[in-house]
């Protein structure tokens, strides 16, 4: 389980958030523009971020889904 206080940064890079989620950095941003996956943080004009602590949430909602389903 993840604790904000642990040491692993508070956002992800769009390649880690694809890499943990295994789905494409095009998906991810068009999952996020339809309120299916969270919003990232624009960083800069060119560069964005995504909040770690929502990413996990999503993935556990998607294994839960799964459990339950």
């Amino acid at each position: 389980m993840h604790h904000d206080n642990d040491n692993a940064p508070r956002l992800m890079a769009p390649k880690e958030a694809a890499a943990a989620t295994s789905l494409s950095r095009t998906l991810l941003t068009l999952m996020s523009a339809e309120g299916q996956f969270p919003h990232p943080v624009r960083l800069g004009e060119r560069r964005i971020a995504y909040v770690r602590s929502e990413v996990e949430r999503w993935i556990n909602d998607r294994i839960a889904a799964r459990v339950a389903a």
